[in-house]
């Protein structure tokens, strides 16, 4: 029986049964946890929950497992692979105590790599409900994670971006204008990838040989990926596809991830997959996750969690399988889940820090759909304050509308404005690049050349007639 929680606040007394309820009642609000019907019923219960919460001690999160061990891989894979040693130095704390912990200059980024394997999600959900933004910034800005496959991702100072190309009919040469519309502004370093429009293995194959084929002609020191099913994938790698990185969508528990159609032992089996083919030449990171608040709850999987503890259990997923890149899809599920720009700015912050804090490489796509209330504004001041809170990736679409998902995000120029204001740099081997091909007349301040490059250029001049007006 699950122990409930409570406490007396005047004459007033509150009752949480279980930890479960506790935490859903000490998020703050938003519109996914109001239509599940967790969300506490006035902002004095969610302010007396979070003072409950504060004084949890942490030890309680492995011993109150939220999903019960025997119904859910996930849950299982968090406990079997949780760091005793690691958490030996937090264990006597509160969450309250974790709190002013990760805040103080003792919690530096070494101390925080080493803790990483004794934090749970549900301890790093737990302590970002107690912080105002700031206080996620400050800490995701500490949390270093750095990976590598072609390049090197998530070196401090740095900003990269996912070129991602979309084209509502998977025309080739509408995806290669993308590109290189792309490469001139400077963006693609994280990787160029694709949702493709026609989901199968053949087109995904398709797909990917096009990229390929780009980076090898330009030598471009990135990856590429097709975001098909992971069994496409796999199919493609038996097919000998040049396959970079495996995409999946992933959630926080076994229920949502078997919607998707696949669970812990098909990511398995497509990250050994994925590592024979030996890619990579700066690092063998061979993974692409995405995620969101609201997939459990859309799929009825979420067990009666808020979504945004749903979402961090999904970072246990990422983890165990050491991607190169883990991307919230902060306002694509829509309005019901994050109802306006404010939800969706502090989910974003949310998600970023509880994945730096758990060692995973968080970027953001900062997005919103056409029925939610938000504007482009909104994305402007949550890509900023991502860029200051140490963001590994965003990304970079043509115009900021993705013309086959029918959403809005960031554009290549909207990466190439956090950089400059911010004083970000790309990946160091696609900075060297950059400057090689000359895509900027100063590569450090970002300044765009008045020409084509050179080698775009005579790629340009030898295009057939029609092809050329297409482009």
């Amino acid at each position: 029986m699950a122990q409930t929680y409570h406490t007396t606040v005047g004459s007033r007394r509150y009752r949480f049964n279980g930890l479960a309820e506790l935490m859903a009642k000490a998020t703050p609000p938003r519109s996914g946890d109001r239509l599940a019907g967790v969300i506490a019923q006035s902002a004095e219960e969610r302010v007396v929950a979070q003072m409950v919460l504060a004084e949890l001690p942490l030890c309680t999160f492995l011993n109150e497992a939220l999903i019960p061990y025997e119904q859910d891989e996930i849950t299982r894979l968090i406990i079997d692979e949780h760091d005793v040693d690691a958490f030996a130095p937090l264990k006597h704390l509160t969450v309250g105590d974790f709190r002013n912990w990760l805040l103080s200059d003792h919690a530096t980024s070494d101390v925080l790599a080493a803790a990483r394997p004794g934090i749970t999600p549900e301890m790093a959900a737990a302590v970002s409900k107690l912080m105002r933004n700031q206080d996620l910034m400050l800490v995701a800005k500490k949390c270093h994670v750095t990976t590598a496959f072609r390049n090197t991702i998530g070196l401090p100072g740095r900003l990269s971006t996912r070129l991602q190309p979309n084209h509502p009919t998977d025309d080739v040469t509408g995806i290669a204008a993308s590109i290189l519309d792309g490469l001139l502004y400077g963006s693609g370093d994280a990787v160029i990838g694709i949702n493709p429009a026609t989901d199968n293995v053949a087109q995904s194959i398709k797909l990917m040989r096009l990229m390929d084929d780009v980076i090898q002609k330009y030598e471009i020191p990135t990856q590429s990926c097709v975001l098909t099913h992971v069994t496409n994938t796999l199919e493609a790698i038996e097919q000998g596809a040049p396959v970079d990185l495996v995409f999946q969508s992933i959630g926080g528990t076994e229920a949502t991830n078997r919607s998707f159609g696949f669970d812990l032992s098909t990511l398995a089996e497509a990250e050994a997959a994925a590592q024979t083919l030996n890619r990579g030449t700066v690092g063998r990171n061979v993974m692409y996750f995405e995620t969101g608040q609201g997939s459990s709850l859309s799929a009825d999987a979420h067990h009666g969690l808020d979504q945004q503890t749903c979402e961090a259990r999904a970072y246990a997923v990422a983890r165990k399988f050491n991607p190169l890149l883990v991307n919230t899809v902060v306002g694509f599920i829509g309005p019901e889940y994050l109802y306006d720009g404010k939800e969706i700015t502090r989910a974003g912050l949310e998600d970023h820090f509880c994945g730096k804090l758990l060692g995973v490489p968080m970027g953001c796509d900062v997005c919103y759909t056409n029925h939610a209330e938000a504007d482009q504004n909104d994305m402007d001041n949550l890509l900023t304050l991502l860029g200051v809170a140490g963001c590994s990736f965003v990304m970079g679409i043509p115009g900021s509308d993705d013309i086959m998902l029918n959403y809005q995000t960031t554009s290549f120029h909207d990466a190439l404005y956090a950089r400059r204001v911010l004083g970000l740099k790309a990946a160091p081997e696609f900075e060297q690049w950059l400057a090689k091909m000359q895509i900027f007349q100063d590569v450090a301040s970002y300044q765009l050349n008045d020409q084509l490059p050179a080698a775009f250029a005579n790629s340009l001049r030898h295009l057939p007639k029609e092809a050329a007006r297409d482009v």
